[in-house]
């Protein structure tokens, strides 16, 4: 386009949309748009957020919040109708439609399920960049249903139109490639260090002291490994308890499946979607940290637990053991058996728990970095424009 566009110094005006709500931690998606879209404004760029309104995943009482800025990042939001699938559906629709007909030099989508009308802001001069956190077609609560077809085929619209598709891992290049004939960015997520905290909340709220409970962070839903999870720590001999922490997405039945599941076994206990100063002591206070997941994109709650030293134990996915390397514990995945092995094995040994905790995070925090992060990703637009 013009000399201008493609100088350093330059300001760029860019839109961003797929995400849910900023601020907000209802999954990676939206700590992710957070972390790029406050950085960039920071740096003079004027970036605005297109939100999603309606149903907060963090509780009913955050549903009518709608700042119109934060941080320095412009808030919009677009139109949307509640229910499963038609309300990510409704809120891209709009939110496209509004980022088309907007002044913006890049339109950046995030998730594959917003991508179906990736081919409309090129239509108006702009620059369209994809990432794709994680092949969501795949994932269980979509498995068998219009959701997943549709997915796919957003999927395929983004590897057809999009200018440029940004990746989180290795295996996610690979698929593109061999799926598309299409190259990708690698470009994966940052992490910043978490606060090292004392036990004060999470003591008065769940009797919880240090060392004293296994972690689960994220979603709950079924691709994040939970149903065996229950069933893996059920077996393992241990005074220790397993909190897991997390919203539902769509997946409120789900819920109250594993609820029930874990009903037998009173060390096993949910507590919900958690944030701010309680999260960062759950994850300050963990004897271990668990990640058990049969489908993954890039999860920050690994990198966070990481940059928290937790000795984290994972499932074999390529997703998790290229981020952990050999700084964590890995068993096979969906194999209840070993994971509850390997549980077995950390609680009987705290002096291998404590080896692992030792070098943890020096090793997460300076590989991935969201200073750099920030740097490729406006390299990446500056290179389109």
């Amino acid at each position: 386009m013009g000399i201008s566009h493609t100088a350093k110094n330059e300001k760029l005006k860019i839109a961003m949309l797929g995400h849910k709500r900023i601020p907000s931690r209802e999954g990676g998606v939206e700590i992710v748009v957070e972390e790029l879209s406050t950085r960039m404004s920071k740096q003079g760029h004027q970036v605005t957020c297109y939100n999603r309104r309606g149903h907060h995943v963090s509780g009913k009482q955050y549903d009518s919040e709608r700042p119109s800025e934060y941080k320095g990042v412009r808030q919009k939001y677009a139109f949307t109708i509640e229910g499963k699938g038609i309300a990510a559906f409704t809120s891209s629709f709009f939110a496209v439609l509004k980022a088309s007909f907007g002044r913006y030099d890049i339109v950046h989508f995030h998730g594959e399920g917003c991508c179906f009308m990736a081919w409309l802001p090129r239509l108006f001069g702009k620059k369209c960049v994809v990432t794709i956190h994680g092949v969501d077609w795949q994932r269980e609560k979509w498995r068998g249903t219009f959701g997943a077809r549709f997915i796919h085929f957003s999927e395929r619209i983004a590897a057809r139109f999009a200018d440029e598709i940004i990746v989180l891992s290795r295996s996610v290049q690979e698929y593109f490639l061999d799926s598309y004939g299409r190259e990708t960015r690698f470009i994966p997520n940052g992490v910043s260090k978490m606060p090292s905290r004392e036990p004060d909340l999470i003591r008065q709220k769940y009797g919880l002291k240090k060392d004293s409970y296994l972690l689960f962070v994220g979603r709950i839903v079924p691709e994040k490994g939970i149903r065996y999870l229950v069933d893996a720590f059920s077996h393992v001999k241990t005074d220790k308890k397993l909190i897991i922490a997390g919203g539902s997405s769509d997946t409120d039945a789900f819920m109250e499946e594993m609820i029930a599941l874990a009903k037998e076994d009173e060390r096993i206990v949910f507590i919900g979607f958690v944030s701010g100063q309680l999260l960062e002591e759950l994850y300050s206070n963990a004897y271990l940290y668990v990640l058990p997941s049969n489908l993954e994109g890039m999860p920050l709650s690994l990198l966070e637990a990481m940059s928290s030293s937790n000795c984290c134990v994972i499932s074999d996915i390529p997703e998790l053991t290229e981020v952990a390397q050999d700084h964590a514990v890995v068993f096979r995945t969906d194999d209840a058996i070993d994971l509850k092995d390997k549980l077995q094995m950390l609680c009987d040994d705290e002096i291998l728990v404590q080896r692992y905790k030792g070098t943890v995070s020096d090793y997460i925090c300076g590989k991935y970095n969201w200073d750099d992060v920030i740097d490729q990703t406006l390299k990446l637009y500056r290179d389109l424009l």
